[in-house]
Order: structure tokens, then C-alpha cells, then sequence
């Protein structure tokens, strides 16, 4: 795995050369448009509707839209003048819990690891806050725009996430939907509370999949060997009912998933 990023980890008066990896990979299934008539992608051209004409890339300027239909235009220069200045630091400015941090402000993850003549500092780091079980935020100049991050333990290296800035989140005051009252009743909390009870567990990740991904690769693979194409049956619709009854079914159909390893075991055994 190639590094995205070659800096250091700004700890106090000590620092820790770092490289840094993307920690996920999106496996969304990608396609290209293509002209039927003859086979061939799609290409999208760079058209000016008024000049009615292509556009070469050093016509182009970017422009931000302060008025509908009404622009400022900023040049490459000014664009860069904006950018900040790469420190090439991981700047740690303070120690916290995590459960501090809402997990909608986390937006994505980095793997970190020593640099050349980084092993120490990175391993007393690590260990310090795997003891104290604090994650640290940081300052971070990538791609071009200066980002806070999070840094945390996760299994035997450390985490970065780059975490969303408190004016890109959302007031949940501008959905109208939430403004209702209702009235809960005791026996439909017990049951809820029942529910959760039944269908509570350990997180094993392992166990989901992406079955949206996995059924369209199935079809793809399907149509380049030339084989009939199969589709799985629709989900079940499910019927509006009773919440008491809904909770009810619930349960049962809960309780019915626990048991049914316990009798498959019992099966193996005999």
C-alpha cells in the first residue's frame, strides 16, 4: 500500500516522522456510460452554452456563486494565496475522551505509522494513550485545506480521523418532522425494552455484508459468462399493524434467531 502523506506528529517539544495510509477502501460498484449503437464510453466535454463551443482547460477559472446566476471569479494564483501553509505536522493541541466526540463529527479515516527514525517516539506515544485512554486532537494541513483531526489507539497503531468543523453539522432545529408530541405507554416501553434485550450482542463485523455490492457482481459475472441472469426474490413488504402486536412479533421472531444456533449445534452433536 502506497502512503498518501509524509509529515510528523507534533507531540510538545517531540517529533515523530510519520507516514500515512488511508485506512478503508470504497468497493461501490463503479460503471461508465456507454453508446449503445457502437460500444463506446461516453466522454463529457467542457462546453460554454453561451460561446456554444468546447472550452480548453486554460479558458477556465473558478468562480464561487454569491447571486443566482451571479459570480466572482478567483484565479489559480488567489486560490493557492488561500490555501494554508504546509507545516508537514500533525500538530497535537489537546488530549480528550472520546466520549466526548460525537461520533457525526468523525469523517474519515487514516492509518499511521513510523517514519524512518520514528519507531520510538511513535511507540511511547501509543503506549501513553492506550494507558490513559485518551485520543488526542490535532491540527493537519491535506488536500489542500488545513483539517482537525483525531488521533486514537486503534488495535496495535494509531488512528487518524479527520473530524468535521462545528458549522458543517447540521441544526436539527430545521426539521419541522421533529416538532410532534405523543404519548408512550408503559407496557409498549417494557416491550421495546424486551426487544432490545432480545437482540442485543456483540458487534461482529465479519457477519454483514454488502449484499447490494455482492448481488450485482453476482449479476455481472453472470452476463460476461453468458449464463441466465438470476435475481433474488423481493423483500417481504412488511403490513402496518398494532405497535403492541409489532413489538410482540418482534420478540417472538428474536428469540427464534437465538435459539435456532443452539438447535444446529445440538444437531451437529448428535
Amino acid at each position: 500500500m502506497r502512503s498518501l502523506w509524509k509529515g510528523s506528529i507534533s507531540f510538545g517539544l517531540v517529533n515523530i516522522p510519520v507516514k500515512l495510509y488511508p485506512a478503508t477502501e470504497n468497493k461501490d460498484v463503479k460503471f461508465h456510460l456507454i453508446h449503445r449503437e457502437c460500444g463506446s464510453p461516453i466522454r463529457y466535454s467542457r462546453v460554454c452554452p453561451i460561446c456554444n463551443r468546447e472550452v480548453e482547460p486554460q479558458e477556465i477559472s473558478r468562480g464561487y456563486e454569491y447571486q443566482k446566476e451571479r459570480y466572482v471569479l478567483v484565479s489559480d494564483e488567489e486560490w493557492e494565496q488561500a490555501q494554508p501553509a504546509p507545516t508537514g505536522n500533525i500538530d497535537l493541541i489537546q488530549f480528550v475522551a472520546l466520549n466526548q466526540i460525537d461520533p457525526i463529527y468523525f469523517s474519515w479515516p487514516y492509518y499511521l505509522t513510523p517514519n524512518e527514525g520514528g519507531q520510538k517516539g511513535y511507540a511511547l506515544l501509543l503506549h501513553v494513550m492506550r494507558r490513559t485512554g485518551k485520543i488526542a486532537l490535532a491540527k493537519v494541513a491535506l488536500r489542500n485545506r488545513e483539517s482537525l483531526a483525531a488521533l486514537r489507539v486503534y488495535q496495535s497503531c494509531l488512528l487518524m480521523e479527520s473530524l468535521l468543523y462545528a458549522d458543517e453539522i447540521r441544526s436539527i432545529d430545521l426539521l419541522p418532522e421533529l416538532n410532534f408530541e405523543v404519548q408512550l405507554d408503559d407496557r409498549e416501553i417494557k416491550m421495546a425494552e424486551t426487544l432490545v434485550a432480545a437482540l442485543s450482542g456483540d458487534f461482529k463485523p465479519e457477519e454483514y455484508h454488502d449484499t447490494y455490492r455482492e448481488n450485482l457482481l453476482n449479476l455481472i459475472r453472470q452476463k460476461i459468462a453468458g449464463q441466465e441472469i438470476s435475481m433474488p426474490p423481493p423483500a417481504r413488504q412488511a403490513k402496518v399493524v398494532d405497535l403492541m402486536e409489532a413489538l410482540k412479533a418482534s420478540i417472538e421472531e428474536a428469540e427464534k434467531r437465538k435459539q435456532k444456533p443452539k438447535r444446529q449445534r445440538r444437531q451437529r452433536e448428535a
